[in-house]
């Protein structure tokens, strides 16, 4: 006896049961990581979506919120589960995972919680996607990008910290908001950590390509007169002032980490402020991750741009480096 699905539908083609394309798998279902999948849902970025935590319920309660939103969505398979056997053969793995800063915590201070739990979550998603391109968001995201690839063992095109992504935008929005434009025709780079020691590049801040050093030599200075210092500052402050009214940080890392995706998966070679290994450049001479201009591609990381940076400038990035440095050469039984 045919049931409903056998007298409504005549199959003429064997369905393939062959692997996702472009798997984008979300470590971590709280709120930023939510908001990375939400984002990259809605541009369409994935044929497949695997969500991974250890909270069961919360797990299986987004996914269920997702599907029933079907409808509206381009993406054929969203699945989740506290096994990272759902994660296999993933294209992009994005790690929000971890222990959420609190208010008045600095993102180092967050740092050996972190780490602990990376030691269990990088081997799995090295197990099950051994060439994938890990996106690390959690914070300190500069030191966890060098825990993720000390543990992963894979090669530093493909372990890629959010980085100064989200500082940049923020940058830009706010020197937009000063000048009465969109944030699309202000350009200017964030680079360094992702928090307090952040860079801002100054020296090539420019609206239609027209540098507003040159306009204003005293920008981004203490003798600025129209104190443009500020515009970084808030770009520091932004996420302590967001958790103090609000708890947390999510729609714009999440809005910032679609953007990368989608550089990835659409092999777009597009040049984003994104946490890499620093070593050997600017005359640094540790093993730190900070964020530079970064191409991203299907391969991940594929190339930096040499930016000419000022001499002061570098001295910050150097700064930065030593920063992080301090923390990263405590830690210990990183290799996989």
């Amino acid at each position: 006896m045919a049931n409903v699905e056998q007298k409504l539908i005549t199959p003429v083609s064997q369905a393939q049961s062959g692997a996702s394309r472009n798997k984008v798998t979300i470590v971590g279902v709280g709120q930023v990581g939510m908001a990375c999948a939400i984002s990259v849902l809605l541009r369409e970025l994935t044929d497949e979506m695997a969500l991974v935590d250890v909270l069961e319920d919360k797990l299986k309660g987004e996914m269920m919120d997702l599907l029933h939103g079907s409808l509206f969505l381009k993406t054929p398979k969203i699945m989740a589960n506290k096994d990272y056997a759902i994660t296999a053969n993933s294209r992009v793995v994005v790690v929000t995972a971890g222990a959420r800063q609190q208010e008045g915590e600095s993102r180092l201070n967050l740092v050996q919680r972190n780490v602990n739990i990376f030691k269990f979550i990088i081997p799995q998603i090295v197990k099950y996607s051994p060439n994938c391109t890990i996106i690390v968001v959690s914070n300190p995201v500069d030191i966890l990008t060098y825990v993720t690839w000390k543990i992963s063992g894979f090669p530093k095109n493909r372990v890629i910290g959010s980085g100064c992504n989200l500082d940049s935008a923020r940058f830009r929005y706010l020197m937009a908001e000063k000048l009465g434009l969109h944030p699309s025709s202000c350009h200017g780079w964030v680079l360094g950590e992702h928090g307090d020691s952040s860079v801002p590049v100054w020296s090539g801040v420019n609206v239609a390509g027209v540098a507003l050093q040159q306009l204003n030599p005293e920008i981004g200075t203490a003798q600025d007169k129209e104190d443009w210092k500020e515009v970084h500052k808030m770009v520091v402050d932004s996420a302590y002032e967001l958790i103090k009214l609000k708890g947390y940080t999510n729609w714009a890392i999440g809005l910032s980490v679609a953007e990368l995706v989608e550089s990835i998966v659409k092999n777009l070679s597009r040049i984003h402020p994104v946490s890499t290994m620093v070593k050997g450049m600017y005359g640094i001479a540790n093993e730190v991750f900070l964020s530079l201009p970064c191409v991203l591609s299907a391969e991940g990381l594929s190339a930096v741009i040499n930016q000419t940076l000022k001499e002061d400038e570098v001295a910050q990035l150097r700064k930065s480096a030593d920063t992080l440095w301090a923390i990263q050469k405590e830690l210990k039984e990183l290799e996989s």
